[in-house]
């Protein structure tokens, strides 16, 4: 099946060459130049990934990567400035699935683009038909959905779910950030420049966590604190 990927950027050059480029890959490629367009798109086609520059003339890309994240999963990669890593962490933390900065080598974005299509793929990758609880939480695996104490449902992205489920496996015990690395990206996957500190904010973020699920151990790594109660979802 072809991949349907949505080039958001307002530089109609830029947004030219990656369709001519990754065209000649096999890839169905479509344009929007404003956030705007983007939404009508997304809302109305099927795409399996976004490749998002955070300077747009309607609305920066953070907000509207934030409004993707309110009702979709499709993966995102990031388009940023040279020099700009504050707008790398906060797109990470925002539920991005990775970033490249401009100008970029197009080999090294299509290689990007085959990494987090395959992780698309493998996922979810616990299991379909299992939901976890704890804490008044529940997780559903297939939705890949987070429903809080409150009633109130989160999508998670796969970043966030994998992270989730390392907890998950091991309840109260001491993870060290190269164990979770380990335990989020399979072995032969690549794994690109992302701190598992920044993983772990986002996924705080969606638990609406202040430290009391999550626990930072000084040095060692983190630690999730509540009982965690597995339960096979009935067959229909």
């Amino acid at each position: 099946m072809v991949k349907h990927i949505l080039v958001i950027d307002d530089d109609a050059e830029i947004g030219t060459m990656l369709q001519d480029y990754l065209s000649r890959y096999g890839y169905q490629v479509s344009k929007a130049m404003t956030a705007a367009s983007a939404m009508e798109r997304l809302k109305h086609h099927q795409v399996d990934l976004v490749l998002l520059d955070i300077r747009l003339p309607d609305e920066d890309g953070f907000g509207l990567l934030r409004e993707i994240r309110r009702w979709s999963n499709v993966p995102v990669i990031m388009l940023t400035g040279l020099e700009e890593t504050a707008d790398r962490v906060v797109g990470l933390e925002l539920g991005a699935d990775d970033y490249l900065t401009k100008p970029f080598d197009p080999r090294e974005l299509l290689a990007r683009i085959r990494a987090v299509l395959r992780r698309s793929h493998r996922d979810p990758p616990y299991g379909g038909e299992t939901e976890y609880r704890f804490a008044g939480y529940r997780l559903d695996t297939e939705k890949r959905e987070l429903t809080l104490p409150d009633g109130t449902r989160r999508p998670l992205t796969r970043s966030e779910l994998r992270l989730l489920m390392a907890f998950l496996r091991y309840p109260g015990r001491l993870l060290s950030r190269e164990r979770l690395l380990d335990l989020c990206h399979p072995q032969g996957e690549e794994v690109f420049d992302r701190s598992i500190d920044v993983q772990v904010l986002r996924l705080r973020r969606k638990l609406s966590d202040e430290g009391r699920l999550i626990r930072t151990e000084r040095g060692g790594g983190y630690r999730f604190e509540p009982v965690v109660e597995r339960v096979a979802k009935p067959v229909t």
